[in-house]
């Protein structure tokens, strides 16, 4: 018993020990931290220079406010918002999507509760499997969405069968009656917009009187007027709102189907990949692949000259 107490350490020693190790560990404001970010702002300027000299860049007119460039983008940070006012309506792509994504994003601790490698990056077996496939059809996903909005399906249709340089036109302007176009029954698949302008809808259904419905008097306001354009709201609201919860509870099912998330954890590194695949390939789609009026086509500020 007199050996054993005598290798004992100390509790002292043993506390002193613990706080040198814990001061080892640490990392000052300065150097550690001001030096790296000196470095990082020298090597900016240094880039923003070397760019300057060497990209010419369009000089346009003076600002003018009562006039709108074509196209007016938003700042780069908010162009994947700007993206999705393209394809559904501008209350849902500015106001509910974000608030819901945001929400969702700081849901993510209290679903995935699990302490088990905690604040490690990638800690369970299958995450990265999770992170590829997440990523990959996040990234394939909307450039698929992306491209069936913009009718890009109909161009491809039209090139496969007529070739890459034939043009629906003669020379002499007139049309091509051999050119081979996309098929008249199926325009209504030419975009999610043709879905509301293709179709044949009742007249009733573009003009529902939705306040008629309503007893104003008896819940205590006064009477109004609201009338319905039910098309519009399949096409800018249910559609868009639909895809953007069905698929990703879709591609959750099919990876717990397979194997791939078995857990929590991994459907929420699932999950998380897809968000910030779509939301990257949304930013670059609105920064270089947004021309004038919006259209989708490659898109640059440099100059030609």
């Amino acid at each position: 018993m007199a050996t054993a107490r005598s290798t004992q350490m100390p509790a002292s020693e043993a506390v002193r020990g613990r706080m040198r190790r814990q001061r080892e560990e640490e990392l000052l404001v300065w150097p550690d931290l001001v030096f790296v970010e000196f470095i990082c702002a020298v090597v900016f300027t240094i880039m923003l220079v070397i760019l300057s000299v060497l990209v010419n860049a369009v000089l346009l007119d003076q600002a003018n406010p009562a006039v709108t460039p074509n196209p007016s983008k938003a700042p780069w940070y908010f162009l994947n918002l700007q993206e999705l006012l393209l394809h559904m309506h501008p209350a849902l792509a500015g106001v509910v999507v974000p608030t819901i994504a945001l929400i969702a994003l700081g849901a993510i601790p209290y679903f995935d509760n699990d302490h088990e490698g905690q604040g490690e990056w990638l800690s369970t077996p299958r995450a990265w499997p999770n992170v590829i496939v997440g990523a990959v059809v996040g990234v394939f996903g909307t450039l698929a969405l992306i491209f069936f909005d913009a009718s890009r399906h109909v161009d491809f249709y039209e090139w496969m069968l007529n070739g890459p340089h034939r043009v629906p036109t003669l020379p002499d302007g007139a049309p091509d009656p051999t050119y081979i176009h996309w098929p008249e029954a199926l325009n209504w698949l030419r975009s999610l917009r043709s879905l509301q302008t293709q179709v044949a809808w009742p007249a009733w259904s573009t003009n529902v009187p939705f306040s008629e419905f309503i007893p104003a008097q008896l819940i205590g306001i006064t009477d109004f007027e609201v009338h319905l354009n039910l098309p519009a709201i399949l096409v800018e609201q249910i559609i868009p709102t639909t895809t953007m919860v069905g698929l990703p509870l879709l591609l959750s099912l099919v990876a717990a189907k397979v194997g791939l998330a078995k857990t929590r954890r991994d459907h929420m590194i699932l999950q998380f990949s897809g968000f910030i695949a779509t939301y990257v390939i949304l930013t670059i789609i609105g920064t270089y692949f947004r021309g004038q009026g919006l259209v989708l086509t490659p898109y640059t500020i440099f100059s030609i000259e």
